[in-house]
């Protein structure tokens, strides 16, 4: 405990905590009749020193992407402390007692500082790829299928057609984020001074033979000029499609008139953009974390997600911030059917709750962290089975920071 009291936010602590927020962030903040729609004031968490709020935490409620299944997760956000105020612990408070309080099994955020979040449990649990590709060299491959149509949208139209084309995603890649008809009018609100010197959004679609909307990508444009003539840019911001959508809208976009640079910083690291292209070496990769993951209920976590191969394990789990999750629980799981409940039976794998959500998405394998004895193996082939069965095959992907 520190000697700041913390307590619930209040539906007018919208503008304070913001402003704090963009203080710690250093941007500017934002304030709209939209944003304080999303607000979830009860889902806040402020320390105050007197009438001061000082630190700050918040947990938006929403849906995300798991191996098998799509669950509620909390995404946390909006974690912040007062320049003035910091070094006294603020931090640790808040976020300890969030993670003990949240009603979801899993929470996930993206983190601003990496060294932070793994001291309360959170491990990496999927990575992104940010694309810099050089338009004059990539090649785009020709397309091997029958092309559809590619049109653009209003967004009137994009808020009826897009959101069950990110539920299909959704049920494709672990990792992705759900959003209410609220978080969509936020996803495309384009105020003109927040376009960074870029474009208006273009809303992208891609339809078949029938006329039906099978994929979209949202991008702007920036206008250069380089020494040789025309060096626009190209801004991707999101991309939903497969087979022949996915490929008509990737070319639509590494071939536009003017531009020499293309930018995409969600993909994912299995991301098919480097198929369709004949010099992927044009294709510049930086690979970083982006979505961590923290398990707040072990057992109901587990009995969410859905496993790649049929196992029967006793995993026994430490965590230091939540002590009721740690314990011995015994993992069956076959096809749909799974189920986790506590045990004294002797531990075939021991580990922390922090691998546990790094691994729990199915982007990394268990084995990685038994080299540096993050988890210890009791008993000899226990850790192969654990590390195929939480692996699957679509690597998760974040595609929109929260």
């Amino acid at each position: 405990m520190t000697e700041y009291p913390v307590r619930q936010a209040r539906a007018e602590d919208y503008e304070e905590m913001g402003a704090l927020f963009a203080g710690a962030m250093m941007f500017e903040p934002s304030v709209d009749d939209l944003g304080r729609r999303l607000f979830e004031p009860d889902r806040g968490l402020v320390a105050t020193d007197g009438a001061e709020i000082v630190g700050t935490t918040r947990a938006l409620t929403r849906d995300l992407s798991v191996p098998g299944a799509i669950v509620p997760a909390a995404h946390v956000t909006g974690v912040g402390v007062r320049a003035t105020h910091r070094r006294r612990g603020l931090m640790a408070e808040l976020i300890t007692r969030q993670l003990r309080e949240v009603p979801e099994a899993i929470a996930v955020l993206w983190a601003s500082e990496a060294g932070i979040y793994g001291r309360f449990g959170y491990g990496a649990a999927a990575f992104s790829t940010q694309y810099e590709v050089d338009l004059h060299r990539v090649g785009p491959s020709k397309v091997r299928t029958r092309p559809g149509e590619i049109s653009a949208l209003t967004v009137d139209d994009a808020l009826k057609e897009l959101p069950s084309l990110l539920r299909g995603l959704q049920e494709r890649r672990p990792g992705v984020s759900g959003r209410s008809e609220l978080k969509w009018q936020g996803r495309l609100k384009d105020k003109p001074e927040e376009r960074g010197g870029k474009t208006a959004r273009q809303i992208l679609v891609h339809r078949d033979e029938t006329g039906t909307i099978d994929g979209y990508a949202l991008w702007r444009g920036k206008m250069d000029w380089g020494p040789t003539g025309p060096a626009s840019e190209v801004h991707v911001e999101e991309l939903v499609a497969t087979g022949a959508a996915y490929q008509l809208l990737w070319q639509h976009l590494l071939t536009l008139d003017l531009a020499a640079k293309l930018r995409f910083g969600f993909a994912a690291v299995d991301e098919p953009l480097q198929q369709l292209v004949t010099t992927p070496t044009a294709l510049d990769r930086r690979i970083s974390e982006s979505l961590w993951l923290r398990v707040t209920d072990v057992a109901r976590a587990l009995e969410q997600r859905r496993y790649a191969v049929p196992l029967d394990l006793v995993l026994e789990v430490t965590d230091e911030v939540i002590p009721a999750n740690a314990g011995r629980y015994r993992l069956v799981a076959d096809g749909e059917a799974v189920q986790c409940d506590r045990t004294d039976a002797t531990a075939d794998l021991t580990l922390s709750v922090t691998e546990l959500g790094a691994t729990y998405l199915g982007g990394r394998a268990l084995a990685e962290f038994a080299t540096t004895g993050r988890v210890v193996e009791h008993t000899p082939g226990a850790l192969n089975l654990a590390t195929a069965a939480l692996r699957w095959p679509t690597a998760p992907a974040s595609i929109e920071i929260f």
